[in-house]
């Protein structure tokens, strides 16, 4: 009778290397998918390097690109909030010094011309007209704000150490008979600025109320007076 157990044994020997190679291949396969690294054609999950940026409208950026993270200071842009400040041609109140010169009486009127001078280190300008009121040593304003006196405004560029001056005038109180009190500081204000300068009042009485109590302010401009 012929041996049939050498064929039978092979037999067997082929199915289990057949079965142990395709559980290799299905280990290698979830290994693979594990690793996340997707499958030729497959979609990668939210969240991925693949996936759409999380803000609206951002974009992708070209390979030349320079990015910045959220919240950082470009090169480059780094205070330039002050210095726009200080580019933006207006003369600050911080770049200016203020005073007041000679009085200039004349038929019943005192007159004295307010000074800005430029003691920054660049050319800026003066618009229009800058603000003004009588105070006493507490800080108390003495009398109604100064009126504009009729005028045609103009812009006066300051050189560094240049002046612009706007003429004070009121009548004087021994003549008009007005209410008077005497400032220790005349506070100056430049256009279209908030903090005033401080200039040492030494001219005496001022009209604060009364007939012909009113004070008024010229626009400014070039130089430091008559």
């Amino acid at each position: 009778m012929a041996d049939t157990s050498q064929p039978v044994r092979r037999a067997a020997l082929f199915a289990s290397g057949v079965a142990l190679l395709g559980l290799l291949t299905a280990c290698g396969s979830e290994s693979a998918t594990s690793s996340g690294t997707p499958e030729p054609g497959s979609v990668p999950p939210p969240g991925s390097a693949r996936s759409s940026s999380a803000e609206p409208g951002a974009g992708t950026a070209a390979p030349d690109d320079t990015t910045t993270a959220a919240g950082a200071v470009p090169s480059g842009t780094a205070g330039s909030a002050s210095s726009s400040a200080r580019t933006d041609g207006r003369c600050h109140t911080g770049e200016l010094r203020a005073s007041v010169g000679r009085v200039d009486p004349g038929a019943g009127q005192r007159n004295f011309p307010v000074v800005l001078t430029n003691t920054s280190g660049r050319t800026c300008t003066v618009h229009g007209y800058p603000g003004a009121a009588f105070v006493d040593a507490s800080g108390k304003q003495l009398g109604p704000d100064p009126e504009r006196a009729p005028g045609s405004p103009r812009t006066v560029t300051l050189a560094p150490g240049s002046s612009a001056w706007a003429g004070l005038s009121f009548s004087s109180p021994q003549i008009s008979g007005a209410r008077t009190a005497t400032p220790a500081t005349l506070l100056v204000t430049p256009p279209d600025e908030r903090e005033p300068l401080k200039v040492r009042w030494t001219a005496g009485e001022v009209p604060v109320g009364g007939n012909a109590s009113s004070v008024s302010l010229t626009a400014l401009e070039a130089g430091t007076g008559p």
